[in-house]
């Protein structure tokens, strides 16, 4: 018997929730205490305390720091609550005044004259640990010497990496079972893009954040329902996402960022790491990491206006309590509505998120709970095909398909838990759960066969289904020695079901269109309830060793995985099991990290595999070939350089893919055909001053099918992977106006084949951004105010590959303003 899971109304009582919830918080919050009130706090004509003392410091030792750039009076705050000291001032001493941060050793009060250098400021001891803020008197000294730091390796899963000089990046990333591990020790090309970067390029969606990275591409138009990307040539679905390192809990379709603290890239497969994909990307592993309560307490409120007329806001909330502060709350509840850059249509987007924690001695415990519902009416976003051969592409905004409508919900769950026995040994464990739906026009949004004059026929189609998921991690970490070696022994099990519904598509009649001059669709018929139509379960179990040698100059990774994967489908109409598949597979892999020198530079490599389910074939006499997962290898190897405040990485690898080909004489199938991407990738981050910060690199992929059936396609270009791709970032803080930030942003992509064939091409297109934001404050609160332009000069052109013959059009001239207070 097939199963139904009837596709929710429009309106559920959910969307109310998200609206209130995060008013209500905010609320309830901004009524608490005096004692408990944001950092920092209206003015007042007493000093403003911004760090609660605590034991003395050392004032005459060096420590090293990694505070990230922000307003003065912020970075202040974190800065003397690091260094254990109290620092009092009046508000309107700092008001306007912007930071870069500090990275690097200094003494205490080495550090204060390096965030104050000029600022007119400067920081007078009390004694017993106390700090005020002065103007410095005329003709006094300012400069200090500077202390290079190497960065060391953050072994908690829980605490997060500091963020790099410039605050855009981290100082490391979560590597899957291997916990979090710093840049430099890590034998793998990883970014992870933080909060500050996700605020200041008001990047609303996940999409957003990865256009800063070279090796990353969207795939599908900008303004479509859903995201999904290419990692190194290789695609990503949106639901081959991980968060907080469990698969299948991400949202589906655009991933709002209101809730997320940091979005952390693996680049290339690993299988070793996180267990199979979902879907089985193979590209790299896109990470999301909730926001969770900090130290300070947080009451923030944003709006925002998007082209045309999209209006947001979106509420921040975050307080700790209890015992040494050992409960966290973090509220974000957001919402936004209006007409988008695409004509006519509009789209509406509600979230709200909860995050818990309790962080005690030996025990740490997360809970976190999101819903987010995201509406389409009046057209989507779509994709082309040609007839014989490539046209222009259309004015940007151009929509297709106006009347089209679709709907999106998701609603999700995650418990983490962690407990230290001792130094030596801890255990780790999560529970997650996701329900998704999806309802209306979705996918299909297709204007196929185009004519050289534009004309094609179009087809609409109705869609509605879901999937039910369960995600579940288990491990044991141990550190010991034997001899001189220092061990990391990880032990993990994984554990992922999700059940699929779909029903029979509402296909539309054809009808005549015309990109340039576009028809109104026809639309499809209402699909009807979902029956269920497929369950997977993907489990797995996993050793690794991480083993250290002098003093952390070597480091070599070795570990294995062996995988499950059980699928059923279903036929939705009868029920009938139309597959049953049940293979495993073993992925073993191996990293090594090499520091020869006293400078901070890492030499790594790697050998590591990816994993996609295999197929089971009908042949035309009635057999079935089975076939395992399929084996993607990745080798790779490169340079990591930490000068301090500039951060670099120049990777080389080479990445082989299996596919299933045909032998026409036997009619037999064997996954003999290969894809093979070879590139290399270079990237920089930080700041040369503490005026300017940079963000980009560059990526060259060589991606060719070196064997196909019958050799048809050998030695032809994958379609969709263009050779050359570059982003460049950077921000210039406005000398003698430090409250005021400028930023611009390029970013190419080379020319790339539109089908495997290689007889269609899209030319190279380049796009340019600009932003500035403004601090300042309004009645005693602190102010930011941000303005960006994405594609300033409106460009309209092909932005990329989708499927196989497909081309995506890229978005229009985009324009966002925020405004967000501290309170």
């Amino acid at each position: 018997m097939s199963q139904s899971a009837p596709v929710p109304s429009r309106r559920p009582l959910a969307i109310a929730v998200c609206k209130a919830l995060p008013l209500l918080a905010a609320a309830s919050l901004l009524a608490a205490p005096a004692t408990h009130a944001a950092e920092p706090p209206a003015a007042s004509a007493r000093p403003l305390q911004l760090a609660q003392a605590g034991q003395a410091a050392q004032a005459d030792i060096a420590r090293s720091y990694h505070i990230a750039a922000g307003p003065l009076s912020t970075v202040l705050g974190r800065y003397a609550s690091a260094a254990g000291v109290a620092l009092s001032f009046d508000p309107e001493a700092t008001r306007g005044l912007e930071s870069a941060g500090l990275q690097g050793d200094y003494t205490v009060a080495g550090g204060f004259a390096a965030l104050l250098a000029g600022s007119g400021l400067e920081a007078v001891a009390q004694g017993d640990g106390q700090y005020t803020l002065r103007r410095r008197p005329a003709g006094s000294p300012s400069t200090l010497r500077q202390v290079t730091v190497t960065a060391t390796a953050t072994r908690g899963s829980n605490d997060l990496p500091d963020s790099y000089a410039g605050g855009q990046v981290a100082r490391g990333a979560r590597i899957g079972l291997l916990g979090n591990m710093d840049t430099m020790d890590t034998p793998f090309n990883t970014t992870a893009y933080t909060a500050q970067l996700i605020a200041d390029q008001q990047a609303s969606t996940v999409a957003e954040v990865l256009q800063n990275d070279p090796s990353v591409r969207f795939t599908t138009s900008e303004g479509h329902i859903y995201e999904n990307f290419s990692i190194r040539g290789f695609d990503i679905n949106a639901d081959d996402m991980a968060f907080e390192g469990l698969y299948g809990i991400a949202p589906y379709g655009h991933v709002a960022t209101e809730f997320i603290e940091r979005v952390e890239v693996f680049k290339g497969p690993g299988a070793l790491l996180t267990g199979m994909a979902p879907q089985g990307g193979v590209g790299g592993i896109v990470n999301l990491v909730p926001k969770r309560a900090g130290d300070t307490p947080l009451t923030q409120l944003t709006l925002d206006y998007t082209t045309k007329s999209q209006f947001g806001v979106h509420a921040d909330v975050g307080r700790r309590f209890g015992p040494d502060d050992r409960f966290g709350i973090r509220v974000n509840g957001a919402w936004r509505d209006g007409k988008t850059s695409l004509d006519h249509q509009e789209k509406e987007r509600t979230l709200a998120a909860v995050a818990l924690d309790y962080r005690g001695d030996q025990l740490k415990l997360t809970l976190d709970a999101y819903t987010s519902e995201e509406t389409i009416d009046g057209g989507s976003a779509w994709m082309a095909s040609f007839a014989s051969k490539v046209v222009s592409p259309p004015d940007t905004g151009t929509n297709l398909l106006r009347g089209i409508h679709g709907k999106l919900e998701n609603q999700a769950t995650v418990l983490r838990g962690e407990y230290s026995f001792n130094d030596h040994l801890e255990a780790y464990a999560s529970l997650g759960t996701l329900r998704y739906r999806y309802s209306g026009y979705i996918n299909g949004t297709r204007a196929g066969s185009i004519q050289p004059n534009g004309n094609y026929t179009g087809q609409t189609y109705n869609q509605a289904g879901g999937n039910d998921t369960v995600s579940a991690e288990a491990g044991l970490r141990a550190r010991f020695a034997t001899g001189s070696v220092h061990h990391q022994l990880t032990f993990a099990v994984t554990n992922l079901d999700y059940d699929s519904y779909r029903a029979n598509p509402g296909n539309s009649t054809n009808y005549a269109s015309n990109i340039y001059n576009p028809a109104t669709p026809r639309l499809g018929a209402d699909p009807g309830h979902a029956p269920k139509s497929g369950d997977t379960t993907l489990s797995s179990v996993a050793l690794a060793d991480t083993l250290s040698f002098a003093d952390d100059k070597l480091l070599l990774i070795l570990g294995a995985r062996s995988q499950r994967v059980q699928s059923k489908t279903y036929n939705v109409s009868t029920g009938a099991t139309t597959e049953d598949y049940d293979e495993r597979a073993l992925t073993p892999a191996l990293g090594i990290v090499i520091k020869p020198w006293a400078a901070p530079v890492s030499l790594y490599a790697n050998y590591i595999e990816g994993l996609s389910k295999g197929q089971n074939v009908t042949l035309n006499n009635g057999d079935i070939q089975s076939f395992a997962p399929f084996k993607t290898e990745q080798i790779e190897v490169g340079v990591k350089w930490d000068a301090s405040t500039v951060g670099s990485t120049l990777a080389l690898f080479q990445i082989t893919r299996p596919s299933l080909i045909q032998d026409t004489a036997t009619g037999r199938y064997s996954d003999d055909g290969e894809q093979r991407n070879r590139g290399i990738e270079w990237s920089a981050y930080g700041e040369l001053n503490s005026k300017l910060r940079l963000l980009g690199g560059v990526a060259y992929t060589d991606a060719v099918f070196t064997r196909s059936a019958n050799h048809t396609y050998d030695d032809n270009h994958v379609y969709g992977v263009p050779k050359w791709k570059a982003n460049l970032g950077a921000e210039w803080t406005v000398p003698g106006l430090r409250a005021l930030t400028l930023s611009g942003r390029i970013v190419h992509t080379g020319e790339q084949y539109v089908n495997t064939a290689n007889t269609q091409k899209i030319p190279n297109w380049t796009r340019f951004d600009l932003g500035a934001r403004y601090a300042t404050r309004l009645m005693g609160k602190a102010l930011m105010l941000r303005a960006n332009v994405e594609n300033v000069a409106d460009k309209s052109y092909w932005a990329g590959s989708f499927n196989d013959g497909y081309v995506t059009q890229g978005a229009g001239r985009t324009v966002k303003l925020s405004a967000t207070m501290d309170f």
